[in-house]
């Protein structure tokens, strides 16, 4: 009797372990690199001008630089030392990579990536007066201008949030300043930013609030409003992202760890004078896992879950993300703590890096086609001569047409739509490009709009070339 209890208790056990850990679906393992101990913390992905891929991996003692082009041979190609310290994070510029900590003293290291796959060039560590550590780094526009959060107070009043030019890649300059606590917002401090055109949502994550800055000029950072985002206040505000697509949606993830769990919050933003809360997110069957960063790529949401790993949603509905694939990292349990996927990173080949405090560093990439995650893949290898935007095909459409371009060169490029009132009506490319020759698919049924004539205009390089369409309902 007593061998039939213990049986029943065993399968009871299994019951329970296996509703808990769901299998990793959609998304395979390319690669698990394990090298420096624990305490690992954020990445950032690097695409060099010949197309080789590179995950820049924070650790406790320092930043790994690693190739994952090759799937079949992912290896660290060099490790730089730094202060010690569990929070790192990185961006890149050029070919240059600015990797920040809370370490005392830390600063901003200075890598050049230009000698991949070869090596990397430590280039300097900053020394901008008063200024020693920082807890994030956020990319803006082509990412000459980098907002380093969470600054040590003598800095950047309240810890807040500074402007980092880099026009000068080995020499960069600070530029405006702000730590603003106002209104309920007791406190200035940013954990996290997100800009869009020439407005700044920071992340005040000790008082669940969100501050909007205009930063039209970069010398002069001025206060719009706060609002509050996680309503319990207390610490909750993390990161923030916004629909690719829509502008009406913004994504924020809220860092809270115990009873009450870290969801994403889904607002409605169309209303600039008062945003609405419209839903959460969590994991599929699982309600337990925080939610710790989310990136938009596309018509995709890349999230690194804690314990639950790292998940993939399509957001082609923005107020209700569908979750379509995942890989759990931190297989243990699903627990609310500070464990498992830290940060996430998607690649133009759809390989996605992801950063496990425990146990490193994780290359996979999703078996399902995903259509549109916001990078388009050349029409052609050849390498044109001069900068060309072409005539949209098919046109009149309904309701979707494909643009082309050409570059020359490695370029900064911006493809935008308009309506016959100069209004933009959407923004289909807004990030650096390799020479060669871009398709863009131009669906204009994900932006609500009518039948009319709309124009398209490519601007890179000082290069600004502009064209009408015709859309027929």
């Amino acid at each position: 009797m007593k061998n039939r209890l213990y049986i029943v208790i065993a399968i009871l056990m299994l019951a329970v372990s296996a509703k808990a850990q769901l299998p990793n679906q959609n998304m395979v393992l390319l690669k698990n690199l394990n090298q420096h101990g624990t305490n690992y913390s954020a990445l950032w992905g690097y695409t060099a001008p010949n197309g080789r891929e590179y995950a820049i991996l924070g650790c406790n003692t320092g930043t790994s630089f690693v190739d994952i082009t090759d799937s079949a041979n992912i290896h660290e190609i060099k490790f730089f030392t730094g202060v010690t310290s569990q929070w790192r994070e990185m961006k890149t510029y050029s070919h240059y990579a600015y990797v920040v900590s809370e370490g005392s003293q830390s600063k901003i290291q200075i890598f050049d990536l230009q000698y991949l796959p070869d090596s990397v060039h430590f280039v300097k560590t900053t020394n901008f007066p008063s200024h020693s550590s920082t807890h994030s780094i956020t990319d803006y526009g082509d990412g000459r201008y980098k907002f380093l959060n969470g600054c040590n107070s003598s800095f950047v009043v309240n810890g807040g949030v500074a402007i980092m030019d880099c026009i000068d890649p080995e020499n960069p300059v600070i530029r405006g300043k702000a730590g603003v606590a106002t209104g309920g917002n007791t406190n200035g401090y940013v954990h996290d930013c997100k800009a869009r055109n020439d407005t700044l949502w920071t992340c005040n994550i000790y008082t669940g609030y969100c501050t909007i800055y205009n930063i039209a000029n970069k010398d002069s950072i001025k206060l719009i409003r706060a609002f509050k985002e996680y309503a319990p206040g207390g610490v909750s505000t993390h990161t923030i992202d916004f629909h690719k697509y829509n502008n009406k949606y913004m994504y924020v993830c809220d860092e809270i760890t115990g009873t009450i769990t870290g969801k994403m919050n889904i607002w409605d933003i169309s209303d600039p004078t008062s945003y609405t809360q419209i839903g959460t997110w969590n994991p599929t069957n699982i309600t337990t896992a925080d939610v710790h960063n989310m990136t938009v790529y596309g018509n995709y949401g890349v999230i690194a879950n804690y314990t639950a790993g790292i998940r993939l949603v399509d957001l082609s509905n923005p107020a209700v993300p569908n979750e379509i694939a995942w890989y759990d990292t931190y297989p243990s349990n699903n627990a609310s703590a500070f464990n498992g996927c830290w940060e996430i990173f998607m690649f133009p080949s759809k390989k996605i890096i992801g950063s496990d405090i425990q146990t490193g560093l994780y290359v996979v990439k999703p078996t399902l086609t995903l259509t549109d995650i916001g990078y388009n893949n050349y029409a052609s290898s050849q390498i044109p001569s001069s900068i060309e935007l072409k005539q949209n095909y098919p046109n009149p459409f309904n309701p979707s047409t494909k643009i082309n371009f050409s570059l020359p060169k490695n370029s900064f490029v911006s493809l935008k739509v308009y309506n016959l009132a100069g209004k933009q009506v959407a923004d289909l490319v807004n990030d650096r490009r390799d020479g060669g020759n871009y398709e863009v698919n131009f669906d204009a049924g994900k932006y609500g709009l009518s039948s009319g004539a709309y124009f398209y205009s490519l601007t890179a390089d000082g290069y600004t070339e502009t064209k009408k369409m015709i859309l027929v309902k």
